[in-house]
């Protein structure tokens, strides 16, 4: 009984020791334990971590979806899969949408390795379940290029789009009360069908997910081609397409090899005559400038 009460004793005073000298040895001893014992401890954490996101179902991991009607829009089938994961506790999956009318150009997904799906001229939201056959393996991606940073899942920051847009995608008009009347102005039927068919891009960016370069050369042509077709877009045409132009590069998109996987994608269509119509008018206006003075671009 007095040999147990000793070594208590001999134990008790060596984990009191440290106490009152800061520089006992014992200190290190203790402080390298408490260490160990928390990284054991963060380790057990990750590993049941990782079985909790394998019984769950991470990120990556193939979901099944049940009672999926062939009339649903692929946005509507995303509906019932987030329905699913937020009732199993599970964060649902970001995606851009909004009108789902085919318009606004923010369904913007890369689907079985083709932007917007395997159906053409429809966007995301346009195309229904009838395309893909029951038990089907769907992946599905975010558009993926640098300009277009992943915000999260499938949700990508398009802005660079508006930035270019803002550079010149614009015309200037005085409002001060002396603005003309649309019809006033006299335009060729033929140009101004080209013009309405370039302007029908929405900026959705599937031409730059699908392009191997990366290129946002049919999104900016196509907001060059409608101004640079209309009367009312002359006066500024050679700011215009040097500015988008240059915005377009910093931006980091890139250049153009006339694949034409860009035109094959394009839910509206969009044709590749306007990047062909965008290098006619870039060479114009650095050829002007070259001639009358280079003038410096609005945004330098």
């Amino acid at each position: 009984m007095g040999g147990n009460i000793g070594n208590h004793l001999v134990v008790m005073n060596l984990i009191l020791r440290p106490l009152k000298d800061i520089n006992d040895p014992t200190w290190s001893v203790i402080i390298s334990l408490i260490i160990l014992l928390i990284g054991v401890a963060w380790v057990i954490k990750y590993i049941l971590g990782i079985d909790e996101r394998e019984a769950h179902g991470s990120d990556d991991t193939t979901k099944s979806i049940e009672n999926v009607s062939p009339d649903m829009s692929f946005l509507e089938m995303m509906d019932v899969l987030n329905e699913e994961l937020i009732g199993k506790g599970i964060d649902p999956v970001a995606f851009d949408h909004d009108c789902r009318e085919g318009i606004c150009g923010m369904c913007s997904m890369y689907i079985n390795g083709e932007a917007h799906g395997p159906d053409r001229l429809v966007t995301t939201c346009q195309m229904h379940m009838r395309k893909f056959k029951d038990g089907d393996t769907i992946t599905i991606e975010p558009f993926r290029a640098n300009a277009f940073p992943v915000v999260k899942d499938l949700a990508v920051d398009r802005s660079a789009f508006d930035r270019i847009q803002h550079a010149g995608g614009f015309v200037s008009v005085n409002t001060s009360g002396n603005t003309q009347d649309a019809n006033a102005i006299p335009i060729d039927k033929h140009d101004a069908d080209k013009a309405f068919d370039a302007a029908t891009c929405i900026g959705c960016g599937a031409c730059v997910a699908t392009c191997k370069n990366a290129s946002a050369m049919l999104f900016v042509s196509a907001k060059v081609s409608q101004y640079a077709l209309l009367p009312q877009g002359k006066v500024e045409a050679t700011d215009r397409v040097l500015n988008m132009v240059k915005q377009m590069d910093e931006e980091g998109f890139g250049n153009c090899t006339n694949t034409g996987a860009c035109e094959v994608e394009c839910p509206k269509g969009i044709s590749l005559e306007n990047i062909a119509r965008m290098n006619r008018e870039y060479l114009s206006a650095q050829t002007e400038n070259r001639f009358w003075g280079n003038r410096p671009c609005r945004n330098q």
